[in-house]
């Protein structure tokens, strides 16, 4: 990625099949690196990204995580040699060796921090999954999007069931979900898929900018406000109490000294997170 908002150039850790780009204002790229696979999730790159995201937990210097693919697609899913490797395995052998597949790719869920899935390609399956529980989706011009399951023989797994409802509303997830089509990029954007479609040539600094721009807003209640929405709060009044208790936490912050200061001498806030 190029840096246009003066945060230099990323220091960058190569693990199998897996990129970590990390930037000095708290940004923080992961690169799916497997392009001849299209990004499947094989063994090594899981493990890489159960690395990476464990690195990142509770490091109070990242204030914003983006997760890309290198190449044409983003992540086209599970390894069907690994997934269908074994026919012979029992069903408790199955769900024993699903479960902490599963758990591992969406622990990019306990970064507290803004997530963003870069979509520059096709997102398939427990790939897009993975972009459905980061917090916001970007989709590059021409990607194509779906949760194919059923058009394999299986059924959805990666908490499609649970993913994609929340994002895109019961009734285009289930039409998604039991006739596995797939989606093109202004599709997607009218579904809720993504927030935005960029095009091609300008989609991996916008997005990058995108982050540099989270990464500036005070880290307090960044993280909060991240946390307030992927609760989805039971009802209104849920979602007084926890304002009422989240944000006294950031009036007694320096950095709402900072950004009321700042915005009375029309500047840009310098957040320290605390």
């Amino acid at each position: 990625m190029t840096d246009t908002h003066g945060a230099g150039a990323p220091t960058t850790t190569e693990l199998p099949h897996l990129r970590v780009e990390r930037y000095d204002d708290g940004v923080v790229v992961l690169v799916l690196d497997n392009p001849d696979q299209r990004n499947a999730m094989s063994a090594p790159m899981s493990a890489s990204w159960q690395q990476a995201v464990d690195g990142l937990v509770g490091d109070r210097d990242v204030r914003a995580v983006v997760v890309r693919g290198e190449g044409s697609a983003f992540c086209s899913g599970g390894d069907q040699k690994w997934i269908a490797g074994d026919p012979e395995a029992s069903v408790d052998d199955l769900r024993a060796r699903m479960l902490p597949f599963y758990r591992g790719w969406l622990s990019i869920r306990r970064l507290e921090v803004p997530t963003i899935a870069a979509l520059n390609g096709a997102a398939i399956g427990a790939g897009l999954c993975v972009a459905l529980a980061c917090d916001i989706r970007y989709a590059a011009r021409g990607a194509r999007l779906g949760v194919p399951f059923v058009n394999l023989g299986m059924h959805p797994g990666m908490a499609a069931t649970y993913l994609l409802p929340d994002v895109v509303g019961p009734a285009h997830a289930r039409d998604l979900l039991l006739t596995g089509r797939l989606v093109a990029d202004e599709e997607a954007l009218a579904l809720g898929l993504v927030s935005r479609v960029i095009e091609r040539e300008t989609f991996v600094d916008e997005v990058l900018a995108a982050a540099h721009a989270v990464a500036a807003t005070a880290p307090v209640p960044s993280r909060l406000t991240t946390l307030a929405l992927r609760s989805r709060h039971a009802d209104i009044e849920a979602g007084l109490q926890w304002e009422a208790m989240a944000q006294p936490i950031t009036l007694a912050t320096e950095d709402l000294q900072e950004g009321i200061a700042a915005a009375r001498e029309r500047r840009t806030p310098l957040f320290r997170g605390r």
